[in-house]
């Protein structure tokens, strides 16, 4: 148990969630004692805080100071949070007058599930736990919004008032944290995409991006450094239908397990599902040859495009679709290889993630209470992680039986410019699909054998890999990432000829080049280039084209006259090929 003069752990992801999941405990409290007629449905804790959605519940934002101050109080009671196991019967008398509890009760019955209530002071509410051990360990809380939500995501359901808010255990947390979201909305990825023709979103096609023309670019660009460095690490690519029979889900278990997450279809008379994930259709590759422990680490990636039917009311922006890109890569190895491909694939996500200037923390999650294989294969398998982890030098977090059904993974959590963390990266021992798909190879002793498989993804979500960029980079992406790389303006028609040739010259070298030839004065043209967060703006006048130069002008407002075009391009190019973030003359 944590004592009240122990400093909190808050990096750890289950004191976080058990914080948070008690500070909306704490919310439902104060609302349910300023407005009694409202029903509290669920309050969990989220990436970034928590929420509690509430029927018959009319508040704005205004409403909020006085629930602030409510809460306060509640926190300065210091409620112990006890927990009370009770039958069918007692649920129904508490919450008769609550018919969301009611139902949540007989689903948590018939899953086999004791029904239990946490108690703070005169409050009580359905809830499997855990929490902190009163409510006076949050020491700084805040309400941040209000949205509609559907009860349980689905839209044929009643629309409820979800209540936003975030906790901390200091002041200092709070107020650091304000001070960050205050810039990141700033950051908006949703804003900045649609301003800079990246990607919009669509009420046609819910949750599902259309990537824009500048948003293309960007795209291709981030798939040619994939295959690039993917390349030198000896992976091949693959590309596996998006169409596949149930059969094949049954088959891979996922027709068991994730269900609900899977879009179906009947064609001639038999059931297809879209592929939620990329996994089974390279099994059936792997099965195409015979294979040998010779030809062992097979490296086989995949950037397939998933769907996955998320609820509507968790859909946002890019970071939370149903139609995406993952970066899959599947490692066929033996036993004694896992050490070593780990670590491969570590440097080469360090790698990557260094290119976009962006850092990360490690956390290994062990094996669950609901797990397959032997304790053999855990033990060699979670060994074989912990040793590529320390062969590279890596701190990390333990997340104890948080790791998968079918094996230990190790995850990374990017951390971008403003400090926020971004879980992207897995390396996912898979103890289960080469069972269910028979998969093996011949070994030394002219034996059949099952290899051990990794599945490691880099990127993570390709949309929300670029969803993490825009805000990362506030728009303002690096060379090599731009869609419009220079942006040259003419301070008179006159120049319009000379420009025409710099133009022609920088698209023959690739690089990505507008001409802007409107009858503007210069400095108008100069503040529109500045706000499309061109890299370089180049100006042509009197000066440029007598003597056969450039005056450039970077995206930090630096100008250099009588930059020769040999120069330029020379420089240029070098960033380009460096992907260097800044880009000086």
């Amino acid at each position: 148990m944590i004592k009240k003069n122990e400093e909190i752990n808050f990096k750890d992801k289950k004191v976080r969630e058990k914080f948070w999941h008690s500070s909306a405990h704490i919310l439902a409290h104060a609302i349910k004692k300023l407005f009694p007629d409202a029903k509290n449905t669920i309050g969990p804790a989220v990436e970034n805080g928590f929420y509690y959605d509430f029927d018959d519940l009319h508040i704005t934002p205004d409403d909020f100071f006085r629930i602030e101050t409510e809460m306060k109080k509640i926190i300065q009671a210091d409620y112990p949070f006890v927990k009370k196991e009770i039958t069918m019967a007692e649920a129904k008398k508490l919450f008769k007058d609550n018919p969301y509890k009611i139902e949540l009760a007989k689903e948590f019955k018939e899953k086999g599930e004791k029904l239990t209530i946490y108690k703070d002071g005169d409050f009580y509410d359905l809830c499997r736990g855990p929490h902190m051990p009163s409510t006076g360990y949050i020491k700084a809380i805040k309400l941040t919004k209000i949205a509609g939500a559907y009860w349980k995501g689905d839209q044929k359901n009643k629309q409820l008032t979800r209540v936003y808010g975030i906790s901390f255990p200091s002041e200092k947390e709070l107020k650091d944290y304000l001070k960050m979201r205050e810039e990141a909305e700033k950051r908006d990825h949703k804003k900045i995409g649609k301003k800079l023709r990246i990607f919009s979103m669509h009420e046609e096609s819910p949750g599902m991006p259309f990537l824009l023309e500048n948003g293309m670019i960007i795209w291709n660009e981030l798939l040619k450094f994939w295959r690039e460095e993917h390349k030198k690490e000896g992976y091949q690519e693959i590309k596996t239908p998006i169409v596949l029979k149930k059969e094949l889900w049954v088959k891979s278990g996922h027709w068991k397990n994730f269900r609900e997450n899977m879009y179906t279809l009947n064609i001639d008379e038999q059931e297809y599902a879209l592929k939620p994930m990329n996994c089974p259709g390279c099994m059936l590759v792997y099965k195409e040859q015979v294979h040998s422990y010779r030809d062992f680490p097979l490296k086989v990636g995949e950037i397939g495009h998933v769907y996955r039917h998320e609820l509507s009311g968790t859909l946002s922006g890019l970071f939370r679709v149903r139609s995406f890109h993952q970066d899959d890569a599947h490692i066929f190895m033996t036993e004694d290889q896992i050490t070593e491909e780990v670590l491969s694939v570590l440097k080469l996500a360090e790698r990557i993630y260094k290119t976009f200037g962006l850092g990360f923390h490690i956390e290994l999650s062990t094996r669950p209470e609901k797990s397959i294989g032997t304790d053999e294969m855990w033990e060699k398998a979670t060994q074989g992680l912990v040793k590529a982890l320390e062969k590279a030098g890596k701190k990390y977090v333990i997340n104890e039986g948080d790791g998968a059904f079918y094996g230990p993974k190790i995850d990374l959590h990017v951390k971008d410019c403003l400090g926020r963390s971004w879980q992207c990266a897995t390396i996912q021992l898979d103890m289960s699909l080469p069972e269910r798909f028979d998969l093996t190879y011949e070994g030394k002793d002219g034996q059949k054998h099952r290899p051990v498989m990794i599945h490691r993804v880099i990127y993570g979500s390709l949309e929300r890999f670029l969803g993490i960029l825009i805000e990362h980079f506030a728009g303002k992406f690096p060379l090599w990432l731009s869609p419009v790389q220079v942006k040259i303006l003419t301070v008179a028609d006159r120049f319009n000829k000379y420009a025409e040739t710099i133009k022609n010259k920088l698209e023959e070298h690739n690089i990505r080049v507008q001409l802007d030839t409107r009858t503007e004065s210069i400095s108008k043209k100069v503040r529109d280039a500045q706000l499309e967060q061109y890299n370089l703006i180049l100006i042509i006048g009197e000066k440029e084209q007598k003597n056969k130069t450039l005056a450039v002008r970077s995206r930090e407002g630096k100008l250099k006259f009588g930059v020769k075009l040999d120069t330029f391009l020379k420089k240029v190019k070098e960033n380009i090929n460096k992907k260097e973030f800044k880009i000086e003359f």
